[in-house]
This record gives C-alpha cells, sequence and structure tokens, in this order.
C-alpha cells in the first residue's frame, strides 16, 4: 500500500487533510509522534525541540553534532514506521526522508496568503498587520530549516507529486484528490520498493546507534549486509572495530564492513548500494 507525506505551511489545512485522508483511508497519521520518538531519542524536553524546529535550526548546534544526531533519530523513527507501509506523514522533511521510495504519493498543500492571516487572527484575535509578519516570519523559518538542515527547499514544487492549494478546493475536495491518486498502480508497493524501505530502515537504525560516537558516516545496507564509511581520520582502526562491534548487535544485521575515507576518496565516493542513510 502507499505511503502520503504532506508538507504544509502554518494554517494551510494540511493537518486536516493529512487526518481526513489517513481515516478515509484507513491509514495511521503521523507527525507529533515522530517528533516525540526524536526527542527521547535526543534527550531533551520536547518544547526544545519544537522552539528549534520553529524558531531557528541553529538551536541544535548548541550541542554536540546536534544537527546530524538530530536528523539521525528523526529519520530512523520515520523509516521504522514506513516499514509498516498504510501511512499519512505530515511534518518536516517527510519528502526528503522518503524521496528514493517509488510508493510514496509526495504531497505540498499551500494555501493563500490572505485565507491564512484571515485564519490566524481569528486564532489569536490579532490585526491584520500582526498576522501578516508572524506568517512571513514563520514561513521564513520553515524554508531557512529545510535549507541549513537538510539542503533542500520546501517551496521547490519538484519535490511534489502534486501541489495543492486550500482555496477553491476544500479540504474534503483535496481529501477525495488525494484519495483517488493513491489508488493509482504508480503508488503501489512492490516487493523491490518494501525491501528497499526494509535496507533504508536498517541503515537509519545503524546511524541514530552510532549518532553520539560516530556522527560522521555514511551507511547502506542491502538485505542485512552493511557497508559503514567513517570520514574520521582520528577514529583510527579500533574506533573502527568499536563501531563495527556495536552494529553487529543490531537485530537483522548479518555482515558488517567498515572503512576508513581519506579526503581524496570521500569527495571520489560513490555509494555501491545507493540507499546510504
Amino acid at each position: 500500500m502507499p505511503i502520503v507525506t504532506i508538507n504544509r505551511g502554518s494554517y494551510s489545512r494540511g493537518k486536516a487533510v493529512a487526518e481526513k485522508l489517513a481515516r478515509k483511508l484507513n491509514y495511521e497519521c503521523i507527525s507529533r509522534d515522530v517528533l516525540l520518538d526524536a526527542s527521547d531519542e535526543f534527550n531533551i524536553p520536547e518544547i526544545k525541540l519544537i522552539r528549534a524546529l520553529h524558531d531557528a535550526p541553529s538551536v541544535l548546534e548548541r550541542f554536540t553534532n546536534g544537527k546530524e544526531r538530530y536528523i539521525s533519530y528523526l529519520y530512523s523513527s520515520l523509516l521504522q514506521m514506513a516499514r509498516k507501509d498504510n501511512i499519512v506523514y505530515h511534518g518536516l522533511a517527510g519528502q526528503y526522508f522518503l524521496r528514493d521510495i517509488s510508493h510514496v504519493l509526495k504531497v505540498r498543500i499551500i494555501a493563500d496568503i490572505e485565507d491564512r492571516v484571515s485564519e490566524e487572527m481569528k486564532r489569536e484575535n490579532i490585526s491584520a498587520e500582526k498576522a501578516l509578519y508572524i506568517l512571513k516570519k514563520d514561513d521564513e523559518e520553515r524554508r531557512k530549516w529545510g535549507l541549513q538542515v537538510y539542503g533542500t527547499d520546501t517551496w521547490d514544487s519538484r519535490l511534489y507529486d502534486i501541489v495543492l492549494n486550500i482555496h477553491q478546493l476544500t479540504v474534503d475536495d483535496a481529501v477525495e484528490v488525494l484519495y483517488q491518486i493513491v489508488q493509482k498502480p504508480a503508488f503501489q508497493a512492490t516487493a523491490e520498493s518494501r525491501k528497499q524501505v526494509e535496507n533504508l530502515a536498517l541503515s537509519a537504525k545503524i546511524k541514530a546507534k552510532l549518532a553520539m560516537i560516530a556522527p560522521k558516516i555514511q551507511v547502506a545496507s542491502d538485505d542485512g549486509k552493511v557497508l559503514i564509511h567513517h570520514f574520521d581520520a582520528k577514529a583510527g582502526s579500533e574506533g573502527l572495530e568499536k563501531i563495527r562491534e556495536i552494529v553487529s548487535t543490531i537485530e537483522g544485521v548479518k555482515e558488517v564492513n567498515v572503512s576508513l575515507l581519506s579526503p581524496k576518496e570521500q569527495h571520489d565516493h560513490i555509494n555501491p548500494f545507493h540507499n546510504i542513510g
């Protein structure tokens, strides 16, 4: 079955679309749960992660390898859920994390600024000018988050299979459109695409497990065979052996190969499995 990711701005009705679509498909709707999982792994209060998401990615830089660790934890959490199929994920970076999986429908929900301002005014009991300022700031921070943390522009329509504007289209209209699309053969899971999810999920789990001791690595897996490239020249043979020992204990791992790449090798490196986590 397909997986649906929905990227949305504030007050775009994207959350309502995600929740109604999930109910219509009888899928699990996830967003905050993934964030909570990442927060637990990250060992900081949830409110700090929410502030980091909303205000500035620089908050993560206060922690050792904060950005790499956060991405590893969130990515692993989302991939573990993706193994089940039948999910609608609305939140940051879904289109980025699951971009190479064929049975993922990637959606962006937008709304006219006038509609968003009106909604913000009603919810917060503020003036139109203040509502517009808040929304523009929120949009800028969300876009900055995508660019600084993931290296992608969330406003780039090429990242999505479809972009829907909730204006003349209602929430129910959008749900019906997406419901029809996910029935298409192009978005049905195959044995090959499910295997890809399993490989990516294992790679992501390994990266999250190693995030504290080796954040600068690339991980690829293929049916339990794991290839790890370490980019820290200070790691040495003992460091590589420690990584190998830790990874060998992870469920699903059958074989582990760890190598240290020189700066030139890093520049020229091509991943043989094409599914680096």
